[in-house]
């Protein structure tokens, strides 16, 4: 169960935020519902990191606002209410695990039970570990401790399965999964794309400090128009692939060819009709690294003047 029933969850109004003559945030507005769990993507410099950390209450705006269930961001943090797990910061050394989230929980009026905060996290498997002794994965299940024992109603996390491998990063899903059936709503930021496209609720893609695209992984891959077709092909050329109709690009690698492609039916037909022997066909519509590439391209080549908001 959540903490608080405050309206509103999590809004930002015309957020901006620069470092000298760099604008890292520009004039972004934002909301997020309670118990939505959103990605936060971008190419590196995007401001996502920004966001998260005015969010958190680290950075103060130079305009605009954030409002976390009806609070300031330094009241929301006080309060428990938020739980942030960042990319940087060290833990305390020579002490347990254990103890140091016994520590964390020790600061909030109504903490998570540390059993369960360990548990949930994979950290209960070297709890009586000293945090001088652990991996780098290791060090990242207990940063995500810290961040759930507050039992906060918003989870921010920046980068969160950095240094985690695949086994322990299906295991922090899962999880977050757990989390948020609670109600929890969860903002995340990373660089695997696969992670948004499977996990969040909605997707907010972040380009030179703007909202570039909002919504759902599957509206969001729809803002890409064309298909790929994949096959093998024996013996094909690329300059036949190129020219067939429909085609805008081709790759081929080894007997597999991949073909970028406007019209999709046009290009099937004639492949089928010009390569007779084409076998393991597949056509695909754009995924999310695609959308990704293109709308963050689109941005790139569409520039905002830094005086602009």
């Amino acid at each position: 169960m959540t903490n608080i029933q405050a309206p509103g969850g999590v809004i930002l109004s015309r957020l901006s935020k620069s470092y000298g003559r760099v604008q890292a945030v520009r004039s972004v507005d934002l909301t997020i519902a309670p118990g939505e769990t959103v990605a936060l993507l971008g190419p590196n410099g995007a401001g996502k990191s920004t966001t998260i950390d005015m969010i958190l209450g680290l950075l103060r705006p130079d305009s605009g606002s954030v409002s976390v269930f009806g609070m300031p961001p330094a009241k929301a943090a006080a309060s428990g209410v938020v739980g942030g797990m960042l990319q940087t910061g060290a833990l305390i050394e020579y002490l347990t695990v254990r103890e140091v989230v016994t520590m964390v929980a020790s600061l909030y009026p109504r903490p998570l039970g540390v059993d369960e905060a360990l548990r949930l996290t994979g950290a209960a498997k070297f709890a009586g570990r000293r945090t001088n002794k652990l991996s780098g994965g290791q060090v990242q299940r207990v940063r995500f401790a810290i961040a759930l024992v507050a039992n906060p109603d918003l989870l921010l996390l920046d980068e969160p399965t950095a240094a985690i491998d695949v086994e322990g990063r299906r295991e922090f899903w899962a999880a977050i999964r757990e989390v948020a059936a609670k109600g929890k709503t969860v903002i995340f930021a990373t660089h695997y794309l696969e992670e948004a496209d499977a996990y969040a609720d909605r997707i907010v893609l972040i380009a030179r400090g703007r909202i570039v695209a909002d919504g759902p992984a599957t509206e969001i891959k729809a803002k890409v128009s064309g298909r790929t077709i994949r096959a093998t092909l024996p013996g094909a050329a690329p300059g036949l692939l190129t020219a067939l109709p429909g085609v805008t690009s081709a790759d081929l690698h080894g007997e597999t060819a991949i073909l970028s492609c406007a019209d999709s039916d046009a290009a099937l037909r004639a492949l089928l009709a010009g390569f007779p022997a084409a076998r393991d066909i597949e056509v695909t519509g754009a995924g999310i690294e695609e959308a990704f590439m293109a709308l963050t391209a689109d941005a790139s080549r569409n520039p905002i003047s830094l005086g602009q908001e």
